[in-house]
């Protein structure tokens, strides 16, 4: 019995060593097999799993720059950023919502549409971000939560920068506004340079430099936690802000404007010819564009859209009218320059001009006619009969080709977003667009500014400032220079120039000396704006607004006030050392020198320092 049990327990030790072997081999196996894995992981993929574990640790965020600011030419800000104060909720620091909210209504104004965006924005936001309840909050109401704000935990005040016009309406047209980034444009820009920021230039001056007054974005990395938050900021890149901009305009000659045109609508532009300078652009009436930065309500922006006035429109740069008898200084000089008229040629005006072989009468403003005239005459009388006969002579394409070199029917370049290119009618373009041929009664139409032939008032005045120049064509422009914060150096933008040839540089001086006696000239349609302070050439203009029939006769007190002849004038001076070229349009006004030119006057007084006034307003004859 002994040997037996000896026997058993040599056996189960035996089967209990050989199970600890097994076990211990497996044990080490796995071992083995964990130490590879942990030696795979912590050092063949250390790198991969360091990026992944910084990524969950380490967030990058963007940092907005402060956008440039905006000077006019003597250095009165024009668009500034000022600090705006928003309320802000936290939403996991908050334990009832609505209550919550429903509270800070009772101390200060929340409206349904305060409610709405704060819903809209809630959905787009993680719980521990704040979302804005109002906006512009004004002093007295931050200083009325300050006092209250120990009883809305989760509830803080946000001060932010926003853009804001000082002079609203004045320099609405030409600064443009900038609202917040929409799905159009977040499609065409680089997400990357916009990251933080909301918004971009919507028009004007502040979209076509964009580029420049947007700046450059900084980073900064922040340490956050499993469900986001910050902790610190580990290292950052301050962002670089967006240059300043000095512009040529001048706020006292754009103020002069909007007085001369008053509670008409129309526009205004004025040039420096020396150097293209943009001294005035003006478009009436205008719009806050301080209404659209953090965006307009739907009242508002409906009042403005449907508006018969059309405040949203920019006259001077997208308003495309006849230019009527303002380009007859121009198709007179372009006669001279191609030969078909010169400074004694005489044409008789019986008060209607006849094509061959037609009976259709192209009648001129003077019923009974001027009689024999010369160029110097029918452009200080405006006699449609002579450039009825001119035009025909020359043919559409000598005239489509003299007008293009002074930028009629082409972008002028300036830079200011949204501009129109106008129309200049040719025989290529109504054959393309119209699909019918050219005739010879349009070249007549054409030859007095009428018709198909639209032109804004902005080319109107670069067209003028070239013929001040002599033929010096220079692209207009609003920014003369840009600079950093704080720099000492300016970057100037540059000149953009070409010259016109007439082949004979008399032919200037006896289109200019026609122009003079537009003003100086006792029978000079614009003979009531002469001063004694300066000498002035100009040309006034009637922009028709629809054609008559050939029996009927224009009455402007029995015409709609809004189908009425537009009123246009240009003019630059002084004379013999031109430092100012100034286009007028006054929609419906009537007649040029009535209506349109004593605008210009104003504008050179305030520019040339003049203070004669003008003389009492009298009847007017043609344009």
């Amino acid at each position: 019995m002994r040997l037996t049990s000896l026997e058993e327990r040599q056996r189960e030790q035996r089967l209990v060593t050989s199970r600890a072997l097994i076990a211990g081999v497996f044990v080490c196996a796995g071992l083995l097999l964990l130490s590879v894995r942990l030696l795979h992981l912590q050092v063949d993929r250390h790198e991969h799993f360091s990026v992944l574990s910084m990524e969950n640790r380490v967030k990058i965020q963007p940092v907005p720059p402060t956008r440039g600011l905006i000077y006019d030419a003597k250095g009165v800000l024009l668009a500034d950023n000022n600090p705006t104060f928003s309320l802000e909720i936290t939403i996991e620091k908050v334990d009832d919502l609505s209550a919550t909210i429903d509270a800070l209504a009772q101390l200060i104004p929340i409206d349904a549409n305060d409610r709405a965006r704060f819903e809209r924005l809630k959905r787009q936001r993680m719980r521990f971000q704040s979302v804005p309840i109002r906006l512009n909050l004004t002093p007295k109401e931050v200083a009325r939560f300050s006092v209250n704000g120990y009883r809305f935990p989760g509830v803080d005040v946000r001060a932010e920068l926003i853009r804001t016009y000082p002079l609203g309406a004045a320099t609405a047209h030409v600064l443009g506004y900038v609202g917040r980034i929409n799905e159009r444009e977040m499609a065409q820009i680089d997400t990357s340079s916009y990251a933080g920021t909301h918004f971009i230039g919507k028009g004007g001056l502040e979209k076509a430099h964009e580029d420049v007054l947007h700046g450059k974005v900084g980073y900064q990395q922040v340490e956050v936690n499993a469900r986001g938050r910050i902790l610190r900021t580990l290292e950052s890149t301050p962002p670089i802000s967006g240059q300043d901009v000095f512009l040529s305009l001048d706020l006292g000659l754009q103020k002069a404007a909007l007085e001369g045109l008053g509670n008409r609508r129309g526009a205004v532009v004025a040039i420096d010819p020396r150097d293209g300078s943009v001294l005035a652009m003006v478009s009436n009436p205008s719009f806050d564009p301080n209404l659209f930065v953090e965006g307009i309500s739907g009242k508002d922006y409906n009042a403005l859209l449907h508006s018969p006035d059309k405040p949203l429109f920019d006259r001077a740069a997208r308003g495309q009218y006849p230019p009527g008898s303002t380009v007859k200084p121009f198709i007179g000089l372009g006669g001279l320059a191609t030969g078909f008229s010169s400074a004694h040629k005489t044409v008789f005006c019986s008060g209607a001009f006849t094509l061959p072989g037609q009976s259709h009468r192209f009648r001129c403003w003077r019923k009974g006619g001027h009689g024999a005239i010369d160029l110097a005459k029918a452009i200080t009388e405006s006699c449609d009969v002579y450039f009825y006969s001119l035009a025909n002579q020359m043919g559409i394409d000598r005239l489509h080709h003299f007008l293009t070199q002074f930028g009629f029917g082409a972008r002028t370049g300036i830079d200011v977003a949204g501009e129109l290119a106008g129309l200049l009618p040719s025989r290529e373009w109504k054959e393309r667009i119209r699909k019918q041929r050219w005739y010879p009664g349009e070249t007549l139409i054409v030859g007095i500014g009428q018709g198909s032939f639209l032109a804004t008032p902005l080319q109107l005045a670069v067209a003028t400032a070239a013929m001040a120049n002599r033929g010096h064509f220079i692209q207009p422009r609003l920014a003369r220079a840009s600079r950093f914060p704080g720099a000492a150096n300016e970057t100037l933008f540059p000149i953009i120039s070409r010259q016109i040839n007439v082949g004979n540089a008399n032919y200037w001086n006896q289109v200019i000396s026609a122009m003079t006696q537009v003003v100086e000239s006792p029978r000079g349609t614009a003979k009531r704006i002469r001063t004694p302070e300066y000498r002035i050439a100009g040309k006034t203009g009637t922009s028709q607004v629809f054609t008559l029939g050939q029996k009927q006769t224009y009455n402007a007190a029995k015409t709609p006030e809004r189908m009425r002849d537009h009123a246009l004038f240009i003019a630059f001076a002084p004379v013999d050392d031109p430092r100012i070229a100034v286009a007028v349009l006054v929609e419906n006004g009537g007649h040029g020198g009535s209506d349109a030119a004593p605008v210009a006057r104003r504008v050179m007084d305030v520019y040339l320092g003049a203070t004669t006034p003008l003389p009492p307003e009298e009847a007017t004859d043609g344009d």
